[in-house]
């Protein structure tokens, strides 16, 4: 375990810090004596201690604040903080059997990600300290959990910033191909080693409950991947059609509506942008429409162009609904505020010359955490609406 080295950061860096966030970008480091991966001490201009945090010598994120105890960065600390973050999960597992088991910077584990899909765990270390860690964090997970499979999945561009290659393996125990989990009473076969994420979409897992509650008559999923929300939705609907553009994605959905026995849902390969348009000229209505489509804003740069993605599919959406019913609306993008978010369903309905009623607001599953002084731990924004007229 890399230990020592000092940082010296800025006036600016430090009443971050201070102010809770766990990031210093490399424009606020004044002097460096560290090497890249290591766990270092962090003071100001002023001499005064900061904190202990990883470093990285390639990223723009240069510090990942860890403590601001002047503490030992050792094998029993990273066994407590893992401890800790394991039991804030305590009892998910009566409802569901796949869960975000550790939320990086949700809980103080910055850059590293378990999940856990039954007896498999998934592991992501996303910057030069958490990978230089890698083996540590293998055997405490198994001494924690004792985890059949232990599976890296590192094929993530953000590690690129990092210096870090791409890859997926296993870390620990032998491979498994697929993997059947239950979530609120439905199954679905995942594929933890070439599924998108860690294998499916845990940070929707309360949102699909919350579907399944207002959902009703005729339904529309859009951007549907492993069918989740169609298949939560389905018994309380009359009929369910699941789009995505992804054959392997519809191939999986299709498989899991079979591993359920369910008969009222129906799955096309589609792009969603063209089928809203193609419903709305041939007349075509539904009760229920959830839209939940990947980032469209992957940066800054990009919110412009992703508004115009978002208002798009909701203005279709909206004028396809009947009279009472119900758009659940997502966004994963962090640079999409919620009170950005609004406005472009505000926009959005005033076109579609539509009113609507917010019944719920919603976010991430609680599984993943949001860090207040930490603004980036929060990106997935959920609205349920109603239209009433």
């Amino acid at each position: 375990m890399a230990q020592g080295g000092t940082i010296i950061i800025s006036p600016r860096g430090a009443a971050l810090v201070r102010a809770g966030h766990l990031w210093v970008y490399r424009s606020e480091l004044r002097k460096v004596e560290a090497e890249g991966g290591s766990v270092v001490r962090v003071r100001d201009e002023r001499g005064r201690f900061i904190g202990r945090a990883l470093y990285s010598d390639r990223s723009e994120i240069a510090l990942r604040l860890l403590t601001m105890r002047d503490e030992e960065i050792d094998r029993a600390w990273w066994q407590k903080r893992l401890r800790a973050a394991i039991g804030r999960r305590a009892g998910l597992e009566r409802a569901c059997d796949a869960f975000r088991l550790v939320y990086s910077e949700g809980d103080l584990l910055p850059s590293l990600i378990v999940d856990r899909y039954r007896d498999l765990l998934v592991m992501q270390t996303l910057a030069q300290g958490t990978e230089r860690l890698k083996s540590l964090f293998v055997e405490l997970l198994v001494e924690e959990l004792a985890p059949r499979v232990i599976i890296e999945r590192n094929d993530v561009r953000v590690r690129e910033l990092e210096g870090l290659d791409q890859r997926a393996g296993v870390l620990y125990g032998e491979a498994m191909d697929s993997i059947e989990i239950l979530q609120h009473g439905v199954r679905f076969r995942i594929l933890p080693l070439s599924g998108q994420k860690t294998g499916a979409f845990l940070d929707q897992r309360e949102n699909h409950l919350a579907a399944r509650r207002y959902a009703h008559g005729r339904a529309l999923d859009c951007f549907t991947f492993n069918g989740a929300f169609a298949l939560h939705m389905a018994p309380a609907c009359a009929s369910v059609l699941g789009l995505d553009i992804s054959e392997e994605a519809i191939e999986a959905a299709r498989a899991n509506a079979e591993l359920n026995g369910l008969r009222n849902v129906e799955f096309r390969v589609a792009n969603v942008f063209d089928a809203l348009r193609e419903f709305e000229s041939q007349g075509e209505r539904f009760d229920t429409i959830v839209l939940d489509p990947p980032a469209f804003a992957k940066n800054r740069a990009s919110v412009p162009a992703a508004m115009r993605g978002y208002k798009e599919i909701n203005l279709r959406a909206l004028k396809l609904l009947n009279v009472g019913g119900v758009l659940i609306t997502c966004t994963c993008s962090h640079h999409m505020t919620e009170h950005l978010f609004l406005e472009i369903i505000a926009d959005a309905a005033a076109d579609a010359r539509r009113r609507v009623q917010i019944i719920e607001k919603r976010t991430q599953s609680s599984d993943h955490p949001v860090l207040v002084g930490v603004p980036e731990t929060l990106y997935l924004k959920c609205l349920i609406l109603r239209v009433i007229e």
